[in-house]
């Protein structure tokens, strides 16, 4: 049987209000997140392999880039699900 992924199952109970419904998907070493509604990418979360950490991704048109103003934020899965809903920059393509 399939070890279970906890961090997947968190994220994907990830809702926020006034935000459309996100899929899921698990790529390579992380976890994609895109709208549901249009399939269009909205962030990328790779787990640093201490804890609950993640790297955050946005999707700026053309790969997977740095989200925070000197690079790539990382962070609490939790935190990382916060900035996600609530940063309007990575819902510009949803």
């Amino acid at each position: 049987m399939p070890k279970a992924d906890a961090l997947l199952e968190r994220i994907k109970t990830f809702r926020h209000a006034g935000r459309e419904e996100v899929v899921v998907r698990k790529v390579a070493r992380g976890y994609s997140l895109f709208s549901a509604r249009t399939g269009a990418p909205i962030a990328r979360l790779r787990p640093t392999g201490e804890a609950d950490m993640v790297q955050v991704l946005w999707w700026n048109g053309e790969r997977w880039g740095g989200s925070g103003p000197f690079g790539i934020a990382t962070m609490p899965l939790g935190d990382a699900l916060d900035y996600i809903a609530t940063e309007p920059a990575f819902w510009i393509h949803a």
